[in-house]
């Protein structure tokens, strides 16, 4: 019997036995290639020697103090790597570094909070987000949170917050419309929406630059994101850019948000800063919204007790030398786009495959019942997490997802395997998954 209060309480998960580079092994001895990186985590596979090295060396000096009393250099080193490395006009900003995304997007929240109390906005309390979204499974950022599925247990414990259609291609492009066009279009139920409920009520817009779990790896349509910037300066809303799941290079720069020419006012990062060798994540804040609390109170309003954790934050400077070192952001865009190609020469033309979307090293596959119409399985078929049970029996981890139609309906299957993944390893991600694919459609076939 296990004393875990593990995922499902009737069918505890194999023991992991250790990492060997992209393969992890059970007490069994199997070996299962990680081809989604867990949830997006593990970017540098699972026994990097030197980041474990970087770790135990600073483990060996101080592995923790609060930050109530003292900074310590891996912090600092790290804050100055990123705020150099942000996209052009974040300006010389400050972060905070905590201990998972969820806990990075209820500092973010606070932080605007605070930001717009003292530029003397305090009737600023509304977020704004968009559907089919997700931010983290603490209650404040479940709230900003669009996916009405994950929502729903925890529905009357959520503060309010209004949602707007999310930049998704292909659910939601008209056919004859430009890609610039459906981005206008988009990004314009923003301004629409900070019309109708007042700009002086509404505090920040919050969007993942490429929506990763809920949705599926999708990046926004050309434009997008900079008519999003021009709204939120219009009208004094902050933007809160979530890169938890997309940045640290997963879809191809350190900063997912640089690739749409843009800054954010906010910035959340978790998962691949750490590679999964610590738990750590950031909030980054321009250096606009310093200088308002600088003028202000001075004072940071909100504080975490493992702030700023040093062992924490040596491991994340050992990920970002290997990333630069190794020169994997070069490797996730090239890498990236074969994978994009043998996904779409393998299942282009399946007739259960409605879309294949991603950037980088941040694929998703949509599954439909019917092509023509793009109707959804139903989610009692559990396609999606069929398709996660039969590629782990092959040997290879996915990450499954349901709703990505209306927050019930809709499944897809999500890739992120490692940076430093190779052509031959795709080629292998991509027949596994096939095989998956079809061992579950043939499960949703026998049990209809």
């Amino acid at each position: 019997m296990s004393f875990v209060l593990h995922r499902d309480l009737r069918k505890p998960p194999p023991q992991l036995a250790r990492g060997d580079g992209n393969y992890l092994v059970d007490a069994a001895g199997r070996r299962y290639f990680d081809a989604s990186g867990g949830a997006a985590v593990s970017c540098l596979g699972h026994s990097d020697d030197r980041i474990g090295a970087a770790i135990s060396a600073q483990l060996s000096q101080a592995a923790f103090a609060h930050t109530g009393f003292f900074s310590n250099d891996p912090s600092e080193r790290l804050a100055e790597r990123l705020v150099e490395a942000a996209p052009e006009g974040t300006g010389h900003g400050r972060i905070m570094f905590v201990g998972s995304g969820s806990e990075a997007m209820e500092a973010a929240l606070k932080l605007v909070r605070q930001v717009q109390l003292e530029r003397g906005q305090p009737s600023r309390t509304r977020i704004v987000s968009r559907r089919l979204s997700y931010h983290g499974n603490t209650l404040g950022a479940l709230a900003v949170g669009g996916h009405a599925g994950r929502r729903a247990p925890y529905e009357p414990m959520l503060a309010g917050c209004d949602f707007i259609d999310p930049c998704h291609a292909y659910r939601y492009r008209g056919a004859a419309e430009s890609e610039r066009d459906f981005g206008r279009r988009m990004a314009d139920q923003l301004a629409r929406t900070i019309d109708e409920i007042g700009a002086e009520t509404v505090a920040a817009f919050v969007a993942e630059p490429v929506a990763g779990a809920t949705l599926g790896s999708q990046p926004a349509a050309e434009g997008y994101f900079q008519r999003i910037r021009e709204i939120c300066d219009d009208t004094g809303v902050l933007f809160i850019a979530d890169e938890v799941m997309c940045g640290t290079g997963r879809t191809g720069t350190l900063f997912a948000l640089e690739q749409e020419g843009v800054h954010a006012d906010v910035t959340t990062m978790a998962k691949g800063l750490g590679a999964g060798y610590q738990p750590i994540a950031a909030v980054l804040a321009s250096e606009a919204l310093c200088e308002s609390i600088e003028r202000g109170s001075g004072t940071l309003w909100n504080g975490h007790t493992y702030m700023s954790h040093a062992a924490a934050c040596a491991g994340a400077l050992a990920v970002l030398d290997v990333i630069e070192e190794d020169g994997l952001l070069a490797n996730v865009q090239s890498a990236g786009r074969y994978l994009g190609e043998e996904l779409r020469a393998a299942f282009g033309q399946h007739p259960n495959v409605g879309d294949i979307r991603g950037r980088g090293l941040f694929w998703s596959l949509e599954l439909v019942r019917d092509r023509e119409s793009k109707a959804p399985f139903a989610p009692e078929d559990a396609l999606a997490p069929g398709i996660k049970t039969a590629t782990f029996r092959r040997g290879m981890l996915c990450y499954p997802s349901q709703g990505c139609v209306d927050g019930r309906r809709g499944d897809h299957v999500l890739l992120a395997p490692p940076y430093a993944v190779t052509h031959g390893e795709i080629d292998m991600i991509v027949e596994r998954l096939e095989d998956g694919l079809t061992d579950a459609l043939e499960a949703v076939q026998h049990h209809a």
